[in-house]
């Protein structure tokens, strides 16, 4: 296994400036959050220009993409599906084989969003990526059963396993071991199951690290740990330090 960094660990951050950051504190990897909403690359400018959104990703001095974290906002489906095609073709430019996305709301049918993702896991798989549902709160992997169902159902989809939604979550206590042979990527912060403890300082929560790791150990799991604290403008701490923490931390687990 080994360790990554989010580049919405420096949000507040220009993207080139969170690259720059984040190969300061020496991650050797990083994720890349394509947001519509987000600070960083947009998936309509991507569509727009792939070779533009590939050369911003070349930071070098050793700094390379290893995932994508998509949010598309389209107004139809075949705008959407242009932009998810860009993205796909970035991804395969660019080396980086896996790209998450979130599931569709709590509450909708499973059985139309399974039709959804086999269009969008043929799509990925055509430029050679693997498509992966973040585990989130608001959505149908908000319960770690129904992701498991999307994954048994969807041939080739994965799980990126954000476990902070499944301790602060409506779903907090329940047990998430049958995700653990679907996953295909790793989101860590320290998190409380208070209210507002959805994120804090690194020691300061109860995420058991030593035992996700475990268990991806089990799995034979050999990806990425990306270090994922979101930088927000009312962060009540530096984040670099935090960072830094946080993946010593995971780098003394692997």
């Amino acid at each position: 296994m080994y360790v990554s960094c989010s580049t919405l660990c420096f949000a507040r951050h220009s993207f080139e400036d969170a690259l720059r950051a984040i190969a300061e504190l020496q991650f050797t990897k990083f994720d890349a959050a394509l947001h519509e909403a987000g600070p960083h690359l947009r998936p309509s400018e991507v569509a727009a220009d792939v070779p533009a959104a590939a050369e911003r990703l070349r930071y070098g001095g050793g700094l390379t993409p290893a995932t994508f974290s998509v949010e598309i906002e389209a107004d139809d489906d075949e705008e959407y599906q242009r932009q998810f095609k860009a993205v796909c073709r970035l991804a395969s430019v660019s080396a980086v084989p896996l790209i998450t996305m979130s599931a569709a709301p709590a509450g909708s049918p499973i059985d139309a969003e399974v039709k959804r993702l086999n269009r969008l896991t043929v799509v990925a798989g055509k430029e050679g990526v693997q498509l992966a549902l973040a585990t989130r709160i608001g959505t149908l992997t908000e319960d770690p059963e129904a992701a498991a169902t999307l994954c048994e159902r969807v041939p080739g989809l994965g799980v990126t396993l954000d476990p902070s939604h499944y301790l602060a979550g409506p779903h907090s206590g329940k047990n998430y071991d049958s995700l653990f042979p679907y996953v295909r990527h790793v989101q860590l912060r320290d998190t409380g199951r208070g209210a507002n403890q959805f994120q804090v300082r690194v020691g300061q929560g109860e995420m058991e690290y030593g035992r996700i790791v475990a268990q991806l150990a089990r799995c034979n799991y050999n990806r990425l740990l990306s270090v994922d604290i979101r930088e927000a403008p009312d962060a009540p701490f530096a984040m670099q330090p935090e960072v830094r923490k946080l993946k010593y931390l995971l780098e003394s687990l692997v």
